[in-house]
């Protein structure tokens, strides 16, 4: 049975990280806030978490699951080959709505899907997101709600969509404008903008310096 917890609520709050931390553990899928919309994760080693995870929003392996975390430093443990442009985003976005590609280190044992040798990591700028990912380690992130449906802005909008199918509902309000995240590939030397979003074109390039738009 699922449970939802407001974390406007400090005992609340406390209780429903504990509790998401060891489902999580488990391989179930909580819900939690981030600075864009609603996020629905699991444990990313767990190849059969992250299954659960693609099953519950209706998406296919061709879609892979995003990575989220808690600290810069974590992405050195998870991404490789970083070219001075790449750092320049984490060091001027993170924490924030970017996401970057980046090549994966070759020794990590997970099952995100198809994602051709890359892992699409982000920081997001929330605490009670910041507080769930430090104590879990990395996880496999995707926005919470059903393959074709608008992504979740509020906690609700989330259960309506995936019901049951998570354990921890994390309850911290409506996200804003509920603007997905900003996508950069940063396999090469000259970011490649992916998809537009929560950080502008007019910041990447202000920070980045060269940005490919093709």
């Amino acid at each position: 049975m699922s449970r939802r917890f407001d974390m406007a609520d400090p005992a609340a709050r406390a209780s429903g990280i504990e509790l998401a931390v060891e489902a999580v553990r488990r391989g179930e899928l909580v819900v939690l806030p981030t600075d864009t919309v609603y996020g629905l994760g699991t444990d990313a080693f767990l190849a059969d978490a992250v299954a659960a995870l693609l099953a519950a929003k209706g998406r296919g392996r061709d879609m892979p699951v995003p990575v989220l975390v808690g600290s810069p430093g974590t992405l050195e443990g998870i991404a490789t080959g970083l070219s001075d442009a790449a750092r320049a985003l984490v060091e001027g976005c993170w924490p924030g709505g970017l996401t970057i590609v980046a090549r994966v280190q070759p020794s990590l044992q997970w099952d995100l899907g198809e994602t051709r040798g890359t892992v699409a990591v982000r920081m997001p700028l929330h605490p009670v997101a910041i507080e769930l990912l430090r104590a879990t380690g990395p996880m496999a992130v995707s926005s919470a709600n059903r393959s074709g449906r608008p992504p979740a802005a509020t906690a609700e909008q989330a259960e309506e969509q995936l019901g049951e199918s998570v354990s921890i509902y994390l309850d911290s309000g409506a996200t804003g404008a509920a603007v997905p995240s900003t996508i950069v590939d940063v396999t090469e030397a000259v970011p490649r903008l992916l998809r537009a979003g929560a950080v502008s074109e007019s910041v990447l390039r202000e920070v980045a310096g060269d940005l490919r738009t093709d």
